[in-house]
């Protein structure tokens, strides 16, 4: 070795230079990992399936439920949501209401009346109630000129497949706590009666004991817990984890039954105010009503 050289042992400092550039790469890693769990929860479309059986009924019929699109220019496409539509093929289609968000533009208000619009020229009866949000009496007249049935509190007999159908359907957005629902409707014995309803209040509409209550508003508690323990968070009750800690029933989405019938709670397909739906992804509930 000549003077002046100085002999250095030991590792090369080389991997440490580049253990900032790891960092970064397994931090983009990470994160696209969490952006793609993030939009497969919000904004790609499942099919929920649901099977009850009748003894009104002499054939099969399909219905199709959606609710809570709550239109956006970055939601799912109502290309996409009418293809899925069209391949389950259903007998008729129920909307239940929060097409759109109270306040939105014009333009988003104009998805939510596309959608509707689209859906019947396919050729499918729509029968439509409203939510919270789109109570307007222009956006309702919107909706009936695109030959959907608007049936706030109004009800209809029809001819499904050889069944008689009682329709019915109520804007049950504010009422009153002595609020009874035979007041306006008498559930017939000669049809197959369903209710259609934006707000599942189990209580009060169990009670009416329509043969199927179709109902949405929850977002199927937007953020679920995995093995079925219910959402992270209930508003009706105001606490977190209801069926864990309070072992409460919570209406927040699927079939619940009762007696002389079922309530079915669908999820939708928005989510509001913000898209932090996770392990319950946006659906279009496709019922199957089968002859017992």
């Amino acid at each position: 070795m000549n003077e002046g050289e100085i002999k250095v042992s030991g590792e090369s400092p080389l991997p440490r230079r580049r253990r900032p550039r790891y960092r970064l790469r397994r931090f983009c890693f990470f994160f696209t990992i969490l952006l793609f769990i993030w939009w497969f929860n919000n904004f790609t479309l499942k099919t929920a399936k649901v099977e009850i059986k009748s003894c009104k009924l002499s054939s099969s019929v399909r219905i199709a439920v959606i609710s809570d699109l709550h239109a956006s220019t970055f939601g799912i496409s109502n290309k996409r949501i009418i293809k899925k539509i069209c391949k389950a093929d259903p007998d008729a289609v129920m909307v239940l209401g929060d097409m759109y968000t109270s306040g939105s533009p014009q333009n988003e208000v104009d998805i939510a009346v596309e959608l509707i619009r689209g859906i019947a020229d396919e050729g499918y009866p729509v029968y439509f109630v409203t939510g919270e949000h789109d109570l307007n009496d222009g956006f309702i007249e919107d909706i009936a000129r695109t030959g959907a049935h608007v049936m706030n509190y109004k009800e209809e007999i029809a001819e499904i497949n050889g069944n008689k159908f009682q329709i019915m359907g109520i804007d049950n957005t504010y009422y009153t706590t002595t609020f009874d629902l035979r007041r306006e409707f008498t559930p017939r014995d000669d049809c197959f009666s369903i209710l259609l309803a934006h707000i599942p209040d189990y209580e009060k509409l169990s009670a009416f004991r329509a043969d199927l209550t179709l109902c949405a508003d929850t977002h199927g508690g937007m953020i679920q817990l995995p093995f079925d323990l219910g959402p992270v968070y209930s508003s009706d009750y105001g606490c977190l984890f209801p069926q864990i800690h309070s072992n409460l029933d919570v209406y927040d989405k699927g079939l619940f039954p009762y007696d002389g019938g079922n309530m079915f709670i669908t999820s939708g397909i928005g989510a509001s105010p913000a898209p932090v739906r996770f392990n319950n992804r946006p659906e279009i509930a496709i019922i199957d009503l089968i002859p017992e």
